[in-house]
C-alpha cells in the first residue's frame, strides 16, 4: 500500500533539515580507520511543542484518533515523556482533551534534583498545554491505568483514543516509513546517497518504521537502533514487533524486514532515564563541536552509541552514516545537576 493512502494529519514542520557534522566527524576519526562522514537529520526540529520524533507517529495516530470521533486521548510515559508532551500539544492543536499516565520511573536521586525533575522539563509543558495528569509509582501497570482510565471517560460520555506507550504501533511507525523517503531524497542530494542510520531505540517504533520504509524502497541501508533502556532483548522484541505489524501494514513480507532489525548494546547503563558518563561526555561533545543539543535519556545514549562504534571500526570511511536525532532536549533542564559540575573538557 502506498503511504500516502493512510489517513495523516499535519502536524510536523517537514522536511527536518539534514546536516553534515564536519567537526565532530573530524574527532572521531582516527589515523588507522579514518571514520565515516557523518550527518544529522533533526527530528527536534519538527516543531510541535519543541519537536521530536513522535510528532512523525502522531501525524498518523491522530488521524486514526479523528477517525473514529474521539473527543480525547490517552497516552503513558515518564515524567519526563518526551512522547506525551508531543502528545498533550497534539492534542490542544486539534481540539481533543489530553490525558496522561505518568510513572515514577527513575530514582529520586538519579538526577539529584528530584524537585527540578518533577516540576520542569517536560512536565512543565504537559501542564501548560492543559493536560491531565495521573502519576504511578514506579513499576506501576501503565497499560491496565490507561484502561481503567479509558472506562472512566466513556461512563462520562467521552470516546478515548488510546496511544500505545511511545506511539510505538503499525499506525505510529508510518511516520518514520514516511520519514525513510524524505530522508533517502536528501541524503541523495547532499552527499550522494546512504549507508547507515543510527538512532535511540526503546519503545521501537521509530527504528522499526524507518526499517520497513527502507524495505519498502528496496534500499539496503542499515538501521542501528541503540537501546537506552539498559535491556536490548526488550528493546529488540519491541522494535521486531512493530516492524512486524508495519511491514504487514504496507504489504511487505514480515520476515524480511524483521530480520533487518539490529539492536546495540552497552550504552543504555543501569536502566531508563539513568544518567551515564558516556551520555555525558556525548552530550558535551556534541554541543562543543556542533552546537547541538541532545537530551540525557535518548539521544544522549545514542550518541555515545555512535561513539562507540566509530571506535570499534564499524564503519567503511567512506560510510555516510545518519544520527536520527529524536529530539527530547526539554529533559536536559531537569537533569540539570548531572551536568552542573566542571567535569573533564570533551
Amino acid at each position: 500500500m502506498n503511504l500516502d493512502d493512510f489517513p495523516r494529519t499535519a502536524l510536523a514542520h517537514l522536511p527536518t533539515p539534514l546536516e553534515p557534522m564536519e567537526r565532530l566527524g573530524a574527532d572521531l576519526s582516527s589515523a588507522e580507520l579514518g571514520g565515516p562522514r557523518l550527518f544529522v537529520k533533526r527530528d527536534d526540529c519538527t516543531g510541535l511543542a519543541l519537536g521530536g520524533n513522535k510528532t512523525r507517529k502522531l501525524e498518523f495516530l491522530m488521524a486514526e484518533a479523528l477517525e473514529a470521533g474521539a473527543t480525547c486521548v490517552i497516552a503513558a510515559g515518564g515524567v519526563q515523556s518526551n512522547h506525551v508532551r508531543q502528545t498533550a500539544a497534539a492534542a490542544a492543536k486539534l481540539g481533543l482533551g489530553a490525558h496522561l499516565v505518568l510513572t515514577r520511573n527513575v530514582p529520586p536521586d538519579a538526577a539529584r534534583d528530584r524537585d527540578g525533575y518533577d516540576r520542569t522539563g517536560n512536565i512543565l509543558l504537559d501542564r501548560l498545554l492543559g493536560a491531565e495528569i495521573r502519576f504511578l509509582p514506579a513499576g506501576g501497570d501503565r497499560a491496565a491505568a490507561m484502561d481503567e482510565l479509558a472506562a472512566e471517560l466513556r461512563a462520562a460520555g467521552g470516546r478515548p483514543y488510546v496511544i500505545p506507550l511511545g506511539g510505538s504501533n503499525a499506525t505510529g511507525a508510518l511516520g518514520y516509513a514516511l520519514c525513510a523517503r524524505e530522508l533517502l531524497a536528501q541524503a541523495e542530494a547532499l552527499c550522494g546517497g546512504l549507508d547507515a542510520v543510527v538512532l535511540a531505540s526503546s519503545s521501537g517504533g521509530s527504528q522499526a518504521g524507518l526499517i520497513a520504509g527502507l524495505a519498502a524502497l528496496g534500499h539496503p541501508a542499515r538501521v542501528i537502533g541503540v537501546e537506552v533502556d539498559g535491556d536490548r532483548e526488550k528493546v529488540a522484541a519491541a522494535v521486531r514487533e512493530v516492524a512486524a505489524a508495519a511491514a504487514q501494514r504496507l504489504g511487505l513480507d514480515a520476515s524480511e524486514v524483521v530480520a533487518r532489525v539490529e539492536v546495540v548494546a552497552g550504552y543504555g547503563g543501569p536502566g531508563y532515564g539513568l544518567p551515564t558518563p558516556e551520555m555525558r561526555r556525548a552530550v558535551e561533545l556534541a554541543a562543543r563541536r556542533e552546537g547541538l543539543l541532545l537530551d540525557p535519556v535518548y539521544s544522549g545514549k545514542a550518541m555515545a552509541g555512535l561513539i562507540g562504534l566509530i571506535a570499534e571500526g564499524r564503519f567503511g570511511a567512506d560510510d555516510r552514516v545518519v544520527f536520527l536525532h529524536s529530539g527530547g532536549t526539554p529533559a536536559l533542564f531537569a537533569y540539570r545537576s548531572v551536568f552542573e559540575d566542571d567535569g573533564a573538557d570533551a
